[in-house]
């Protein structure tokens, strides 16, 4: 698949997501990453935060669903993660209700060892319920057809 077959999707925007954040959700996270910060685990200790309540690890978005860019299928095995930049406006915190959306925001191709390549660069984003921004992130998917 090239380039080309990818233009048409490029700004296109999936519907958003609601997503409900569960402590114990963040839990779990925290264990799988191997980090001991009580402030994802320990609902007494988080109290005592600046943030008064059990929060995320910045990475626990990525567990979230985005939904699907209408029309945009293809294979996904054998896809390589290029990159991830995340940016919080606010934290993650247990009980929150996110929606999330993504959209591929460019796509172009290299010329690599092994042929041709197709990046693919998508943004998500998580809005409260009030419509802020909580947080944006942006990840560049290798595509090698």
């Amino acid at each position: 698949m090239s380039v080309e077959l990818f233009a048409p999707f490029i700004g296109i925007e999936s519907q958003p997501v609601k997503n409900e954040v569960e402590k114990g959700a963040i839990r779990k996270f925290a264990e799988a990453i191997g980090d001991p910060n009580p402030i994802y685990r320990d609902e007494a200790y988080a109290k005592t935060t600046r943030f008064g309540r059990i929060i995320a690890p910045p990475t626990f978005s990525r567990t979230f669903d985005y939904g699907e860019i209408p029309g945009l299928r293809f294979k996904r095995e054998g896809l390589i993660h290029g990159e991830q930049h995340f940016e919080y406006r606010q934290p993650i915190g247990a009980g929150d209700v996110l929606y999330c959306s993504t959209k591929l925001a460019d796509a172009y191709e290299k010329e690599g060892k092994l042929g041709k390549m197709t990046f693919l660069v998508y943004e998500q984003k998580g809005m409260n319920e009030s419509g802020e921004t909580v947080f944006l992130a942006r990840s560049i998917v290798i595509y090698r057809g």
